[in-house]
């Protein structure tokens, strides 16, 4: 199943934690130093919180999350096809996860699409690979678009 994902800078980790568990009635799926996420059913949201980083209340990123590789090397090939600029990661540590994922530059917001390999021992986000046309690979400054992962 994919999920929309949400990730906010907020100030006060704990607060922020109990009052999505009450607005959601879930509680969250991981809880680290100075971040947390909630996987979702109703609605299919992957929220994640960031303390630490960014504005307190302002949008830290946005993307999807999905269920398999196969479904972002899907994601890949249609932005190539439609000449979409992206950032390609394979088997990263991000957000205390292991991942592979694409950012897709947007006009204001990049798009994350991504799926999780596995746990991660600690927040990682290491961006490299920025596609600058398509088929095209450089490398990129980390953490370029002010997102954390």
């Amino acid at each position: 199943m994919s999920r929309l994902q949400l990730a906010l800078n907020v100030a006060d980790l704990d607060a922020s934690i109990a009052f999505y568990t009450k607005l959601f009635g879930t509680e969250p799926a991981k809880v680290r130093d100075g971040y947390a996420n909630f996987a979702i059913v109703d609605p299919p949201l992957k929220l994640v919180l960031f303390t630490g980083i960014g504005v307190p209340g302002s949008l830290n990123h946005i993307g999807v999350e999905v269920d398999s590789t196969d479904e972002v090397a899907a994601v890949i090939a249609r932005s190539r096809a439609d000449g979409l600029e992206q950032t390609i990661q394979e088997n990263v540590s991000c957000c205390f996860a292991v991942q592979d994922k694409t950012w897709v530059k947007g006009p204001e917001n990049d798009w994350e699409f991504y799926t999780v390999l596995a746990d991660a021992a600690d927040m990682g986000c290491d961006r490299t690979g920025v596609i600058v046309s398509p088929g095209d690979v450089v490398a990129a400054t980390p953490g370029s678009n002010g997102a954390c992962c």
